[in-house]
């Protein structure tokens, strides 16, 4: 019974450990990813995303209207919105609290508060996450992204390959975790809305090519 009583008391502590850690780092990971990356660079070379190109602050609309080096800054500065609070997360608790952080920057980079819950649509921060905790899907998803980019010149279409990918490819790694698939597929559900008005000028033709 005292070694009963004992064990319950740790399982206790450890579990009130963990959700202290959760109830500070999901906030954090959501400022994170608030950061206005898009908004920033192109700024800085008097653009302004929001109000130009496809109005999306994202890295492949910072390429269109302010170049190339804009564009692969602002790749860079929103896969580390995902990529750091998932990999500090992993280290402090595994890589399903990684996962948790990672998402919920992803979340804020969609949703931001700070602009009326307008943001990004989340491709580049959801990819740094999956750089950070699975990175051989991550790898598997870039030799399967490039060549569809060079074939068809349009970003979404290799958004919608990298967002197809990620969910199957974390229950494989992950070997069949049903929580880390259900996190990551909601995630990617997420992305995949965002990009409806995407997939409606792919059908009608209309989707604006990356020269």
């Amino acid at each position: 019974m005292l070694g009963l009583g004992r064990h319950l008391l740790y399982s206790t502590r450890d579990y009130h450990d963990e959700v202290t850690w959760w109830y500070f780092l999901i906030p954090v990971s959501y400022a994170f990813g608030i950061f206005p990356t898009a908004q920033l660079v192109a700024g800085l070379l008097g653009h302004d995303p929001t109000e130009e190109g496809s109005g999306n602050p994202g890295a492949s609309n910072v390429y269109r209207v302010a170049g190339a080096k804009a564009g692969i800054l602002v790749l860079a500065g929103d896969l580390m919105k995902g990529f750091t609070p998932a990999l500090v997360c992993y280290f402090i608790d595994g890589r399903f609290l990684g996962l948790l952080a990672g998402v919920t920057a992803m979340l804020g980079h969609i949703f931001p508060v700070t602009r009326g819950f307008s943001g990004g649509k989340g491709v580049a921060t959801l990819g740094g996450v999956g750089i950070a905790l699975y990175p051989l899907v991550a790898i598997i998803a870039v030799v399967i992204w490039f060549p569809i980019m060079k074939l068809f010149r349009k970003a979404s279409i290799g958004s919608l390959v990298l967002i197809g990918i990620f969910p199957i490819g974390v229950l494989i790694s992950s070997s069949g975790s049903l929580r880390e698939f259900f996190v990551s597929l909601g995630a990617s559900l997420i992305v995949l809305s965002r990009h409806s008005k995407n997939i409606q000028r792919l059908i009608s033709g209309d989707e604006q090519a990356i020269d």
